[in-house]
C-alpha cells in the first residue's frame, strides 16, 4: 500500500485507550483490552484484531459479510431533520435498513437542523454520538462502526465552531503554513466533536466569475489551488481526520457560468481540463493522498462524471493512483438519469454510476432508495458481486485507516475546551487579516492617523451586515464582528463613529435593475440624503459595499459584476460630497469597481471575512495591520471581457490591430483587467535582486534552484507574497505564456532582506502533447520572479537537454 500519512498515529489521539461510554460495557461483554468483539462470536477474528494487517482485516470481514450488509456499505444516511427521523437510536432502528450498517452518517447533530438537542454544548454532541456509535458497534450483526461526515471548507459544519473566510479569501492569504494551520483546527475541532471525515478542501478552479461558487474556491489558477488544498489536506489529516477532495470533476465551469439547474456542458478542450482542471485533484492525490473524492453533478463532453469510468477508474485510480472511495454530491447520481438523459430509469442510473467506480451514494432521502435497486441489480446479474466487493472494500479501507475498528468512539473529556477557543479564535483572526488585499492608495491615505482623523462615517449595506460569514458549508450560528462594529472597536475612544445605512445591498427590483433603469422611490432617496449630510460632516467616509448569499454562492450565479442595486450610485454620492472616501468590498467573487477605482482614494478587498473580519478590516484600515494578501483571480473591468483568466495561451488577452494593419484594425473593445492575477498593494515597498538560477543546464529528471533577494525599502514592517513564473519559449503544441509555479509569503522588518529559493521539479514542467500524453519536451525556459504576474520584477532563463 502506499505511503499513508493520515491516521495511522491515531493512537496518539486515542490516549484514553479504547473509550467506551459507561452503559455499553454493562449491556455487552465485546470489550476486551485492545480489541472489540464487534460480531460478539467471543473470539478474536482477523478483522478485529489490531495486530493485523488493513489488508487482512478488510478481507476476512468482507468475507463475513452478506449482500445486505455489503450494499449499506455503499449508502449515506443524511442525519437528524434531513432524513434520520431521530437524533438518537430507539427501537424503530431494528427495523430500518440502517439494521445492517452504513457507510456514514452525514451531518449528525450539527445543527443545521435548529432544533437539535445535542449541538451544544460541545461534550453533549461527542457523547450522541458515541450513542449513535453504539448502535452500530453493539446492535448490529458485524458491528461495522460507522462514519461520521461533515463539511469544512471555511470553518467546520457545526454550530458555533471557529469560523474562517470564505475560501477565496483563504486563497488570497497566499499563505500555505497559514492554511496548513486552518486545516489543523478544523480536523481538530471535528476529530472531538465525533466526526471522522471533513469534506474539504474544494478543487474547483474559478474561470468564470459569473459562476456562484467562485466564493468556494481558492483561486483561477490550478497551481495555487493544489498548493493550498495540499495545505489544507494535510492539516486536517494531522488531527486525526480523513478528508474528502472536491467535486471531481470539471465542474467548475458550467456553459455560461450558470449554476443551479444548469450545472452541465462545460465546453472545454480535452487540454484545458488535463492542464487545468484536472491538475489541483492530481497533485493533491500524490501529495497528501486523501482518501476520499466526491464525484460532481456535471457532464462532460456528454459523459456524466457520476457516471464516467473514464473519470472515476482510469483517471482517478489508475493514473493518479487515488487509493479511498468516491462518494457522490448530492442527486449527482440521479441526474445520470433525470437531468442528463443517458439512463432510462434511476435503477439504470445506479449501474453506470457503480460499475464507473463510485463506492457511496449520497443524497437527502431514504437511503433504501438507493440500496433496493443496487441489490436488484446484483441478483439480476447486472452488477457482478465481485464488483461489490471491490467497491466496499475502498469503504471499509478507510475506516481501517481511520481507526474505527479500534476506537470506534470519541472520549468527552475537555471537549468543551478544545472547539472554538481562544487559540482558534486567534487563528481565525489573523487568517482574516492576511485575507485581505489592498487594491488601491491614492496619495497613501492609507492607514488612517487617529491623531488627525476624529470623525468617521461608517456606511453601505454591508457594515452591519454578518450574516455574510454564515456558511452552509462553515461554521454555524456564530457570533460575528460586523465592519461598523470592528471600526468603533479599533478607532479607539478618541475617534468619533457615526452610522448611516446609504443603500440596501438590492434595489427591489433587482435583478432585473442590472439590465433595465428604475427610479430611485422615497426610500431610497432619504437613505442617500442621510448619508451625503452626514458625510459632510464626518473627516472620512468609510463604505462597506457588496454581496451577500443572495447574490454569489451555490446556485447563485450572476449576469453582471457590478455593485448590485443602489450600492455604485451611493458612492458616487458620498464621493461628490468632497470628504474622502474608502470603499470595502465584502463579496464572494471579482466585481467590476471601475468608477471606484477611477476616482475612489482607497480600496480594500475583504472578501467575506469571517467571524472576526470586522475587526481585521478596521486593524489594516488604522494602520495596526500591513495587508498583504494578493488576489487569487482576475478582475475583469466588464462581464463582457469574459473569460479573462490567469493563465492564458499567447495574445489569448491581446489587444487590437493599429491602422493601416493588412488584417484590419480597431479600437472597440476594453483589453486590460482592473487588477491581474497575483496583485496586491502593501503599505510598504520591496525591491526584488539577485537573482540566482542553477543550474542554468539541467537534464529532464534534474531540479532547478532559483533565488532572488527581497528587501523592504520602508519603515514599516509588512508582509510580501513572492510569485515564480515560467513560460515555455518553444513547444509542440502551444502552452500558457506564464505559469505560476511558485510563491512565498514572507515577513519583512523594515530594510530587512530575506532570500526566497524555489526548487522547480522537473514534474512541473510538463505538457500534454496531441494525443493527450504527458511528457517533458527539451528546450529554453523563461523565469519571472515577482509581485504579480503582471509586476515581474527578475527575469532569467534556463534550460533543458
Amino acid at each position: 500500500m502506499k505511503k499513508i500519512t493520515l491516521l495511522l498515529l491515531l493512537a496518539f489521539f486515542a490516549s484514553w485507550g479504547i473509550h467506551v461510554p459507561a452503559n455499553s460495557q454493562k449491556k455487552n461483554n465485546i470489550y476486551h483490552k485492545g480489541w472489540i468483539d464487534f460480531n460478539k462470536n467471543g473470539i478474536k477474528d482477523i478483522y478485529e484484531d489490531p495486530e493485523r494487517s488493513i489488508d487482512e482485516r478488510v478481507e476476512d470481514l468482507l468475507k463475513q459479510m452478506t449482500v445486505e450488509e455489503k450494499t449499506n456499505q455503499m449508502v449515506t444516511l443524511y442525519g437528524y431533520g434531513r432524513v434520520q427521523d431521530t437524533e438518537l437510536p430507539n427501537p424503530s432502528w431494528k427495523e430500518k435498513l440502517w439494521k445492517d450498517g452504513l457507510a456514514n452518517i452525514d451531518e449528525a447533530s450539527n445543527g443545521v437542523v435548529k432544533n437539535s438537542k445535542y449541538k451544544l454544548p460541545y461534550s453533549k454532541h461527542t457523547w450522541a454520538l458515541n450513542e449513535i456509535q453504539k448502535f452500530f458497534v453493539e446492535e448490529t450483526r458485524l458491528g461495522i462502526p460507522v462514519e461520521f461526515t461533515n463539511e469544512g471548507i471555511r470553518g467546520l459544519n457545526h454550530t458555533k465552531s471557529t469560523n474562517f473566510p470564505a475560501q477565496i479569501g483563504l486563497g488570497s492569504t497566499w499563505n500555505k503554513d497559514l492554511i496548513h494551520q486552518v486545516g489543523e483546527v478544523v480536523g481538530s475541532e471535528a476529530y472531538v466533536l465525533g466526526y471522522h471525515n471533513v469534506y474539504a478542501p474544494i478543487l474547483d478552479i474559478a474561470r468564470d466569475q459569473r459562476w456562484g461558487r467562485t466564493v468556494e474556491c481558492y483561486g483561477e489558477d490550478p497551481f495555487l489551488v493544489a498548493e493550498m488544498g495540499i495545505a489544507m489536506s494535510k492539516g486536517l489529516q494531522s488531527q486525526g481526520v480523513t478528508n474528502t477532495m472536491k467535486h471531481f470533476a470539471v465542474y467548475s465551469t458550467p456553459n455560461g457560468g450558470r449554476d443551479g439547474d444548469c450545472r452541465t456542458d462545460p465546453h472545454l478542450t480535452p487540454r484545458e481540463v488535463h492542464e487545468l482542471y484536472l491538475y489541483p485533484f492530481k497533485k493533491t492525490i500524490k501529495e497528501a493522498n486523501p482518501l476520499a473524492v466526491m464525484s460532481s453533478y456535471n457532464d462532460y463532453d456528454g459523459e456524466p462524471i457520476t457516471g464516467s469510468e473514464y473519470f472515476l477508474t482510469d483517471l482517478l485510480r489508475k493514473d493518479y493512483g487515488f487509493e479511498g472511495y468516491v462518494i457522490t454530491d448530492s442527486d449527482a447520481l440521479a441526474h445520470i438519469w433525470s437531468k442528463h438523459n443517458v439512463a432510462h430509469d434511476y435503477k439504470e442510473a445506479v449501474r453506470q454510476a457503480v460499475i464507473a467506480g463510485v463506492n457511496v451514494r449520497t443524497t437527502f432521502n431514504d437511503p433504501a432508495n438507493f440500496v433496493m435497486p443496487l441489490r436488484e441489480l446484483i441478483q439480476e446479474g447486472q452488477i457482478s458481486i465481485d464488483l461489490i466487493d471491490e467497491r466496499v472494500k475502498d469503504v471499509l479501507k478507510v475506516k481501517f485507516i481511520e481507526g474505527l475498528f479500534d476506537e470506534p468512539y470519541r472520549s468527552t473529556k475537555n471537549v468543551d475546551k478544545l472547539v472554538a477557543n481562544e487559540a482558534n479564535h486567534a487563528l481565525s483572526l489573523e487568517t482574516s487579516r492576511q485575507s485581505i488585499v489592498l487594491l488601491k492608495n491614492q496619495d497613501d491615505i492609507l492607514p488612517l492617523d487617529r491623531n488627525k482623523v476624529k470623525n468617521i462615517l461608517v456606511t453601505g449595506p454591508n457594515a452591519k451586515a454578518t450574516s455574510h460569514s454564515v456558511c452552509r458549508y462553515g461554521s454555524l450560528e456564530i457570533d460575528v464582528m460586523s465592519g461598523y462594529e470592528g471600526i468603533k472597536k479599533i478607532a479607539g475612544e478618541g475617534v468619533n463613529v457615526d452610522f448611516a445605512l446609504g443603500c440596501e445591498l438590492y434595489d427591489k427590483n433587482w435583478p432585473a435593475s442590472e439590465i433595465l433603469p428604475f427610479s430611485l422611490d422615497a426610500s431610497e432617496e432619504a437613505y442617500f440624503a442621510e448619508a451625503e449630510e452626514k458625510a459632510k460632516e464626518n473627516d472620512v467616509v468609510i463604505v462597506f459595499v457588496g454581496e451577500s448569499e443572495e447574490s454569489v454562492g451555490e446556485s447563485v450565479s450572476r449576469t453582471s459584476l457590478d455593485l448590485p442595486g443602489r450600492q455604485k450610485e451611493l458612492i458616487q454620492r458620498l464621493q461628490a460630497t468632497g470628504t474622502p472616501v474608502i470603499a470595502v468590498l465584502i463579496n464572494g467573487r471579482p466585481l467590476s469597481v471601475n468608477y471606484e477605482q477611477a476616482y475612489v482614494p482607497a480600496i480594500l478587498e475583504a472578501w467575506f471575512p469571517g467571524q472576526f473580519g470586522g475587526q481585521a478590516i478596521a486593524e489594516v484600515i488604522f494602520g495596526d495591520y500591513n495587508p498583504g494578501g494578493k488576489l487569487p483571480i482576475t478582475f475583469p473591468r466588464t462581464v463582457g471581457q469574459i473569460p479573462l483568466t490567469f493563465p492564458s495561451k499567447p495574445a489569448a488577452h491581446g489587444g487590437q490591430h493599429k491602422k493601416g494593419d493588412p488584417n484590419g484594425s480597431g479600437n472597440s473593445r476594453i483589453v486590460d483587467a482592473l487588477y491581474p492575477f497575483g496583485f496586491g498593494l502593501s503599505y510598504s515597498k520591496f525591491e526584488y535582486s539577485n537573482l540566482k538560477i542553477s543550474p542554468e543546464v539541467q537534464g529532464v529528471q534534474g531540479e532547478i534552484t532559483i533565488s532572488a533577494d527581497i528587501k523592504n525599502v520602508s519603515n514599516r514592517k509588512g508582509d510580501e507574497v513572492v510569485q515564480l513564473y515560467i513560460n515555455d519559449r518553444l513547444s509542440s503544441v502551444t502552452t500558457y505564456t506564464q505559469l505560476l509555479k511558485g510563491f512565498e509569503r514572507i515577513t519583512l522588518e523594515p530594510n530587512e532582506t530575506k532570500t526566497v529559493t524555489f526548487t522547480l521539479k522537473s514534474e512541473e514542467l510538463t505538457l500534454f502533447t496531441t494525443d493527450l500524453k504527458e511528457v517533458i519536451e527539451l528546450g529554453e525556459f523563461d523565469v519571472w520572479v515577482g509581485a504579480s504576474s503582471e509586476d515581474l520584477r527578475l527575469e532569467g532563463m534556463f534550460e533543458l537537454r
